[in-house]
């Protein structure tokens, strides 16, 4: 049975039960079923259904948007910015995806030789609960205009979201089979991923749940892509407009409730800028409101678990104890729900907890450095490398990104997962992108063709 707590309460909604054995081979068997006449459809009219389902979320995101609040405690401002995000990724795909997918010709000894980009079959998404409706779009968007069908086992803690994405493409005709939720727990989800009717796998979540996801694809012989977990560095040096850096980090900090695996989660500033700038996010992050999701005034909801919460909780305290300043929150609220107040700790040197472990809530830590060498010395001192943010001027922070160990460098500006760019990470990042013209074709058979007689 999954059960679901809504964060703001700590109170039990709903009780969903999953899929028997037999009801998960039912699903893929449609997958496969649906694929052997979605493959043969055309790039227009795989982008008419995704149109609608663009516009049909468009036009029911009072509905579709408080499920997020409920299930995991999205502010429902930023949920109603989730679905428009969603949106926005079907239509992308919608539009670009042959030309993503164009016939390259390239010169052999051939008469013609080109390679075409081919489906593989249904795919396997295996989402998170941090982003339920953006996350499920950035897997199924480009799997599906390339001519896949998809198989979406989403968290257990959402149930209702996942159920209501694959409810959109049945509201819009969608050929049956095509987009599917998989409602299941998690030991089940080997089977899923060893199914021989699934043909690739994409993973978004921890890197200890990607490992075992890894694992067991490869162990099939299954192509996958990883997006996991991260400990992002964002570097302020001296010479950056520290006024507009101080405003994009503490809202990269605090989107979501600080639980995003791109946001800014270490903050290296140069030291002649370094208390200035701990003065300014801390002036930021003292206006925020933490409260009721369902409220339009509030900044920041509860965390979507009480466990991690108490993870959080603990990596602060130790932090604290190790010898950083708390110049703000620290302190469990009283009262019911998963709250976590914005919390700023200075002066956190590389061994201590938070800057060691990723922190996934609303919690800022600051690192003085001496100059740039030391910055990216400590910006690339993490086994993870998914994304880093640089503020400087745009010429340097240039010449810097070459030497970040990251997928992805965002300068003077925020880190953000975007439709028409690559997003993925390396080392224990992940592989493989998502998005852009580079994620479509992770789950495709870029398939040689060579055409005779063969010329001189």
């Amino acid at each position: 049975m999954l059960t679901v707590i809504d964060p703001s309460n700590g109170e039990v909604i709903r009780e969903v039960t999953p899929l028997s054995t037999a009801d998960m081979y039912g699903v893929m068997g449609k997958a496969e079923d649906a694929y052997r006449e979605w493959r043969r459809s055309s790039f227009s009219d795989r982008a008419e259904i995704l149109c609608k389902v663009a516009a049909h979320m468009r036009e029911h995101m009072d509905e579709l948007a408080p499920l997020m609040t409920e299930e995991m405690g999205k502010p429902i401002k930023e949920a109603r910015g989730e679905v428009e995000k969603a949106a926005w990724c079907a239509e992308h795909y919608a539009a670009h995806a042959e030309d993503y997918l164009a016939t390259e010709y390239i010169e052999s000894d051939a008469t013609r030789s080109y390679v075409q980009y081919l489906p593989l079959g249904p795919v396997l998404g295996i989402l998170p609960w941090n982003a339920p409706f953006w996350l499920a779009f950035r897997f199924c968007a480009p799997a599906l205009m390339a001519g896949n069908t998809c198989v979406m086992k989403h968290d257990p803690h959402v149930p209702a979201c996942a159920q209501a994405i694959a409810d959109v493409f049945k509201a819009v005709g969608a050929p049956d089979g095509v987009m599917q939720n998989l409602l299941l727990e998690t030991p089940q989800v080997e089977n899923a991923i060893r199914d021989p009717r699934i043909q690739a796998v994409s993973f978004t979540g921890s890197d200890r749940g990607g490992a075992a996801v890894a694992a067991i694809a490869a162990s099939e012989i299954k192509p996958a892509v990883l997006e996991l977990g991260g400990s992002d560095p964002c570097i302020v040096l001296a010479d950056a407009d520290l006024e507009t850096a101080a405003d994009i980090i503490t809202l990269s900090r605090i989107i979501n409730a600080g639980q995003s695996c791109i946001a800014a989660k270490r903050i290296l500033v140069e030291a002649p800028a370094y208390e200035q700038m701990v003065d300014l996010i801390k002036e930021r992050m003292a206006r925020l409101k933490l409260g009721d999701p369902r409220e339009e005034t509030t900044d920041i909801g509860p965390l979507a678990r009480e466990d991690l919460r108490d993870n959080l909780h603990r990596q602060v305290r130790e932090t604290i104890d190790a010898g950083a300043r708390c110049l703000l929150g620290g302190e469990l609220p009283d009262g019911p729900g998963f709250y976590y107040p914005p919390t700023l700790l200075a002066d956190v040197s590389e061994d201590m907890t938070a800057s060691c472990e990723e922190t996934f809530g609303p919690v800022a830590v600051m690192t003085p450095v001496r100059d740039a060498d030391q910055a990216l010395a400590m910006a690339n001192d993490t086994r993870y490398g998914l994304a880093a943010g640089l503020w400087t001027t745009a010429e340097r922070g240039e010449a810097l990104a070459r030497d970040i160990e990251a997928g992805q460098v965002a300068i003077n500006g925020i880190v953000k997962t975007d439709p028409r760019l690559p997003s993925g990470g390396i080392k224990r990042s992940g592989y493989g992108r998502e998005l852009g013209p580079h994620g479509i074709r992770e789950f495709v058979n870029a398939q040689q063709v060579w055409v005779g007689p063969k010329q001189a």
